[in-house]
């Protein structure tokens, strides 16, 4: 459980950072963060936003797995199972 809980905050720390290379400000990323009413993000930013987070996770985003990332804690929750299912 707490091998569990130091993946989850790595995990948290790199989102936070791929969102801070996307633009935004430190003060603004909360879990509970929307993107469209919170961070503001338009099409560019989730064109960004979706590179670099391939790209530092290793992953690949299909649209409408993106589609679902309303927070950013849903985007968390994403990278948690995504990992999850390419580790086992």
């Amino acid at each position: 459980m707490e091998t569990e809980a130091l993946e989850e905050k790595s995990i948290r720390r790199r989102l936070y950072r791929v969102l801070r290379k996307t633009g935004v400000n430190k003060e603004n990323i909360q879990p509970d963060a929307s993107f469209i009413d919170d961070l503001n993000f338009d099409n560019i930013d989730w064109t960004i936003f979706t590179n670099f987070l391939e790209r530092d996770f290793n992953i690949s985003i299909k649209d409408e797995e993106l589609s679902k990332f309303g927070k950013v804690d849903d985007t968390l929750h994403y990278l948690k199972m995504e990992l999850t299912f390419l580790s086992n």
